[in-house]
């Protein structure tokens, strides 16, 4: 039911153009906008920021292509590129935060936890999006 209402209102090319324009805006946020609250500190939040957001860009354009009546090995391709563009996206943006956005620096940390979020949503994109059209591609 579930996999139902993502494939009906998440699959539209809008989706992953939105999301990964949020992306980009959240990385790009200068430090000085980002909230420091030591109250509600939790260590390592924003590493769960950056799985949440690679994970779902590797899994809605996934979920783009699905729609797009691809056979089975063009989608496994194409979820593998998305995974590689993810990873190669995040390491620049973490370079961009670096050089160019005032209060944000470099993080290894966050290369990895963008890394291990595109390959979250690459796992994901080809357990549920994927059962069934192996049949087809035969």
């Amino acid at each position: 039911m579930i996999l139902r209402f993502i494939h009906k209102y998440l699959s539209a090319l809008y989706v992953p153009i939105v999301w990964t324009l949020l992306v980009v805006i959240a990385m790009c946020i200068p430090g000085s906008y980002i909230p420091n609250e030591k109250l509600f500190y939790v260590p390592d939040f924003d590493k769960l920021v950056h799985i949440t957001l690679f994970g779902g860009f590797v899994f809605l354009w996934s979920l783009y292509l699905t729609k797009r009546g691809l056979s089975f090995t063009r989608l496994l391709v194409g979820f593998f590129c998305f995974y590689m563009l993810s990873n190669l996206f995040g390491i620049a943006m973490e370079f961009v935060q670096k050089y160019w956005i005032p209060g944000r620096d470099y993080d290894l940390g966050d290369i990895i936890a963008d890394m291990f979020g595109a390959g979250f949503g690459y796992g994901a994109s080809s357990i549920f999006l994927l059962p069934g059209k192996q049949d087809n591609a035969r």
